[in-house]
C-alpha cells in the first residue's frame, strides 16, 4: 500500500506558527453511521425502521472536532482511506472544522473503517468493520509536533499492545513538555494488567478512565477508591461516572472534587467521553479550578448527547452560550455555573455542521471534474448542513 501525502496546507495568518497547537490527537478516524429512535435492539427475521440517521467521522475525529470547537488549535494523524469516507471525513475535518492533518496520511488500497451504531434505551450498540493502518502512529508521526497538550488512548489490552510502555511519539511529546492526557478502554480479556498501565502512563498529565475501568485496573469496589490510588499514577486522575458526574483529584493544585452531571433529554451518547475529555483539556490549560473543569466538561457532555452522529454533536462556545442564557436567574444551576460568565467569548457564535443521513448530495459535472486527480489529500465534498450553534 502507498502512503499519499497530505495537501500542502495554506497558512492562516491568525494561527499559531507551524508546529505550535493547543492539542495533538492520533488514533483511528472511523465513518461513523447512527441511527436513533429505536425501540429496541434488532432481532433476527425482523426489519427495524428508525426514526433518524446520522453520518459523521468518528473514533479520534470525537475529540478533535471537540476541541477545536472550544477554539483550541488541534492538529490530527490518522490514516485516511482512498475511498469516499476517507474524502468525506477528511474534507469535514480538514476545511470543515479546521484541523491541521499535515501528520495525517491517505493510503490506497486500503478501505476506512466503518461502525454503524443503534440507539436505544440510553444506550447505544456498535457494530465496527475494519483492519488496521497499513503503518503505525509511530512511523506515520516521526517527530510529534510541539504541542501544549497531547492525547494517546489506551487499547484495553495494553499489555499486548503496549508491552514494552507507551508508544514513542508519546514519550517524544512527554519529554518536549506537552501535557498528555489519556484514557483507556474496556480490557475484554479481564486480564486487567495493572504493570503495564503503569508503564503507559510513565510522564502522562492526566488519565481518564470511566469507573468501571478504574475500579478494575485498582482492584476497588468503589470510583471513590479507585480515585485515591490512581492519584498516585498522575498528577491528575478523573474518573467519569456516567450519569453521576465526574471525581477528580490534582496533585499540583492539591484539589479533590467531584461535580453532578447536568441532566438533558439524550438521544445519542456517543462521543459524549471524548466531548468530557477535550473541555477538561480546554479547562487545564486556562488553569480553571478543578471543580469548574469537571462542572464545564459535564455541561458539554450534556450538550453533546442531545444531537447524534458522534463528532458533528461536539459542542462550540455558541450553545454553551444558548444553555447559559435558558438557566441563569431561574435554575438552581446557576449559581453553579456563575464562571461561565466569564469564559465565554465575546462576540458571535461560529456556525457548526451537524451530522446528515448522507455523506454528501450528488455533486455537479462541473465540481467532479475539479476534484483533485492526484488525491494529495481529499477533494472538497459538500460538508453536513452547517447551523448556528444556538440553534433549536
Amino acid at each position: 500500500m502507498t502512503a499519499v501525502p497530505a495537501a500542502d496546507r495554506t497558512a492562516d495568518p491568525g494561527a499559531p506558527a507551524a508546529g505550535t497547537v493547543d492539542v495533538f490527537v492520533a488514533g483511528t478516524v472511523f465513518l461513523d453511521i447512527v441511527f436513533t429512535g429505536i425501540a429496541g435492539p434488532p432481532t433476527t427475521g425482523h426489519e427495524l425502521w428508525t426514526e433518524g440517521m446520522g453520518s459523521s467521522p468518528g473514533g479520534v475525529a470525537n475529540l478533535a472536532v471537540a476541541c477545536s470547537r472550544l477554539g483550541l488549535s488541534t492538529s490530527l494523524a490518522a490514516a485516511f482511506g482512498a475511498d469516499v469516507y476517507g474524502d468525506f471525513c477528511w474534507s469535514v475535518l480538514d476545511g470543515g472544522e479546521g484541523i491541521d492533518l499535515s501528520p495525517s496520511r491517505r493510503f490506497d488500497g486500503w478501505h476506512s473503517p466503518v461502525t454503524v451504531s443503534m440507539c436505544y434505551d440510553d444506550d447505544r450498540a456498535m457494530v465496527t468493520h475494519g483492519h488496521p493502518p497499513p503503518t503505525t502512529a509511530d512511523a506515520m508521526i516521526g517527530k510529534p509536533p510541539a504541542a501544549r497538550v497531547c492525547f494517546t488512548e489506551l487499547g484495553g489490552d495494553i499489555s499486548e499492545l503496549h508491552g514494552l510502555g507507551q508508544p514513542t511519539w508519546v514519550t517524544q511529546a512527554s519529554g518536549a513538555g506537552s501535557m498528555v492526557f489519556t484514557d483507556v478502554g474496556w480490557d475484554a480479556t479481564e486480564v486487567w494488567d495493572v504493570a503495564a498501565l503503569r508503564r503507559s502512563l510513565e510522564g502522562c498529565h492526566a488519565f481518564v478512565p470511566n469507573a468501571g475501568e478504574a475500579m478494575a485496573y485498582t482492584r476497588t469496589d468503589s470510583p471513590g477508591a479507585a480515585l485515591d490510588t490512581m492519584r498516585d499514577w498522575v498528577p491528575l486522575a478523573v474518573v467519569t461516572l456516567g450519569s453521576g458526574g465526574a471525581l477528580a483529584a490534582d496533585a499540583i493544585s492539591g484539589e479533590t472534587a467531584w461535580a453532578p452531571a447536568v441532566p438533558v433529554e439524550a438521544l445519542d451518547p456517543t462521543g459524549a467521553g471524548d466531548v468530557f475529555l477535550a473541555s477538561l483539556v480546554l479547562g487545564t490549560l486556562q488553569d480553571w479550578p478543578l471543580q469548574q473543569r469537571l462542572r464545564f466538561a459535564n455541561l458539554c457532555a450534556a450538550l453533546s448527547v442531545r444531537d447524534f452522529g458522534g463528532a458533528l454533536a461536539a459542542p462550540g462556545w455558541g450553545e454553551v452560550q444558548a444553555w447559559w442564557r435558558q438557566v441563569r436567574g431561574t435554575s438552581r444551576r446557576a449559581a453553579d455555573y456563575a464562571f461561565l460568565d466569564e469564559v465565554i467569548p465575546q462576540g458571535p457564535p461560529r456556525r457548526v455542521s451537524r451530522a446528515s443521513a448522507t455523506i454528501g448530495m450528488r455533486l455537479p459535472l462541473t465540481t467532479t471534474a475539479a476534484l483533485n486527480p492526484d488525491r494529495t489529500g481529499a477533494p472538497a465534498l459538500p460538508h453536513p448542513p452547517a447551523e448556528p450553534e444556538d440553534s433549536p
